[in-house]
């Protein structure tokens, strides 16, 4: 599926102050966030839609907007906004529209807009590698690679199993959205005292920030304010999923303050959220429930059993706590019953769906390639055990997350001050192999990752949490835990939320293969009317 990238531009008022300029860093005024809505350029692009059919769009681009009036980076607190006002030559009234917020964030790295030339131009920092690297400047994109091993690509990109790159940004352009590109600090960034002024809980505040500035310019800025539906990646989805659940949440108010954001509500209508990496704290154990058998890629050899079962103990308690019940009256989800949820709830369903889809010829060469799948002709069936054995390797060693040796993106997450990395549970802690003095964790990780964890917020029974979830991830991606997603999808749907997750079939980390289907549930849940003709 590809994206048009002929981009034009038509002389139509000038660009918003640059990402350095743009709001009177420092100050207090409120006009420092007012929008500006005479301040864009009119562009042109051909945008290849989710059935690939190409569209000409001609939109409104307010570039590199600074969010809030203290800002500590402006190349990574500034958004960009595209609006629709014609496509395929038909006028387009976007005034009340859905508005798409769609991050770029990929392993929790800093994301920024600054250098976008048009809808989709985000760039963020990270590659498919893993690791902790740090970047060298303020200002500098980190080079260093993801500690959760993703691989993305420009703007909102996801990339799916086959290679297809697909961008929610330009997507929701065609569809007639407008479409609002925030930036955010992340994990790497170190200002030349060598202080880390982007780890935890850095990006969600921004991106909390950026929500109150749209909100706070209702009726002047484009779009239906009270629909915003955030869109996000891996730790982007991680950060989606966040900004959903814990809408006007009092705990971040001091750091919001402390930035100057506008003084309005953050919470936003509908959360998009793919492959999730979130519930960091428990993520290990969740890890080794769901993949603790299989070999890792890496090594070849299964990890450490005694370990891998240390931390399933783990998960077993903290599952029996949430005390979350399964969709359609599964009840409530256990560790010794979570293997049966998984296969009954989204793992048949998802292989059903993949075989009706395929050709006779495909779907008997598939199957016999697969002879652990019994098919009756309307409906897939298998156990967990062939399942994982037919997922393969898993692409984490153990701990997954909190690293023994701080060497997990995620420590860098958490590293604070002039302390690059640092552990968030005390199990890692306990078992630190780096030589530090102490074994514990230290006093303000409770409080970061609450911050972090949109799971602390459904326990809270958030009033302001999106009511509107749709939540994919890939049967094959070892990235994370396959119960992280479906936890949050329990837990929106026991607090009566709306709520659309299933897996998709043989596919890796970042896979989005229904976008178009996530455009029409939009129009949907905010009951927005689609444009002519779509």
């Amino acid at each position: 599926m590809g994206m048009g990238a002929t981009v034009g531009v038509v002389a139509a008022g000038g660009f918003a102050l640059s990402a350095n300029a743009s709001s009177k860093s420092g100050s207090n005024s409120s006009d420092a966030l007012a929008f500006d809505k005479d301040a864009y350029t009119e562009l042109t692009t051909t945008i290849t839609d989710a059935d690939g059919t190409d569209h000409e769009v001609v939109y409104h681009f307010w570039k590199a907007i600074t969010y809030v009036t203290n800002p500590v980076d402006e190349a990574y607190q500034s958004l960009n906004v595209s609006v629709p006002v014609k496509i395929d030559g038909t006028a387009v009234d976007a005034t009340n529209a859905p508005i798409v917020f769609a991050n770029s964030v990929g392993g929790y790295m800093p994301s920024s807009v600054a250098d976008a030339t048009g809808v989709g131009g985000a760039s963020m920092s990270g590659g498919p590698t893993g690791g902790t690297g740090t970047s060298a400047s303020p200002s500098a994109s980190a080079s260093a690679s993801s500690g959760t091993g993703e691989v993305q690509s420009g703007g909102n990109a996801m990339v799916n199993a086959q290679g297809g790159m697909v961008n929610l940004g330009k997507l929701g352009l065609a569809a007639g959205y407008v479409v609002v590109e925030p930036g955010a600090r992340g994990r790497t960034l170190k200002d030349s005292d060598g202080t880390y002024y982007g780890t935890a809980p850095a990006a969600i505040v921004d991106l909390k920030a950026a929500v109150r500035y749209v909100r706070a310019n209702k009726g002047v800025i484009p779009g239906d304010t009270d629909r915003i539906v955030s869109t996000g990646t891996s730790a982007g989805g991680a950060l989606s999923s966040l900004l959903g659940a814990s809408g006007d949440s009092p705990i971040y108010d001091s750091y919001l303050k402390e930035l100057g954001a506008a003084d309005a509500s953050d919470a936003i209508f509908a959360t998009g959220a793919w492959c999730p990496i979130t519930d960091l704290e428990h993520a290990d154990g969740a890890y080794e429930w769901n993949w603790g058998t299989n070999v890792t890629a890496s090594t070849g050899k299964v990890v450490d059993q005694t370990v891998s079962k240390d931390l399933q103990s783990q998960f077993a308690e903290y599952q029996a706590s949430l005390k979350l019940r399964g969709l359609n009256g599964f009840g409530q989800l256990n560790a010794r019953n979570y293997d049966e949820y998984m296969v009954k709830q989204y793992l048949e369903p998802s292989a059903t769906t993949y075989l009706a889809d395929l050709s006779d010829a495909d779907r008997t060469a598939y199957l016999a390639a697969n002879t652990f799948i019994d098919w009756d002709g309307e409906k897939a069936t298998f156990t967990w055990a062939d399942f994982l054995t037919h997922v393969g390797a898993r692409k984490k060693t153990t701990p997954a997350f909190d690293a023994f040796d701080l060497s997990a993106g995620e420590n860098n997450e958490f590293g604070a001050g002039t302390t690059e990395t640092r552990h968030f549970t005390a199990y890692g802690a306990k078992n630190d192999t780096t030589g530090l003095t102490t074994k514990r964790v230290a006093s303000d990780i409770p409080e970061k990752l609450d911050l972090m964890n949109p799971m602390y917020h459904f326990a809270k029974k958030n009033p302001g949490r999106s009511k509107h979830w749709w939540i994919r991830l890939g049967t094959k991606d070892s990235d994370t835990s396959l119960t992280v997603s479906a936890n949050i999808a329990a837990a929106a749907d026991n607090l009566g939320d709306d709520v659309n997750h299933l897996y998709y079939w043989d596919e890796g980390h970042g896979s989005n293969i229904d976008p178009a289907d996530f455009l029409t549930w939009i129009a949907k849940v905010t009951g927005h009317k689609k444009r002519a003709g779509k």
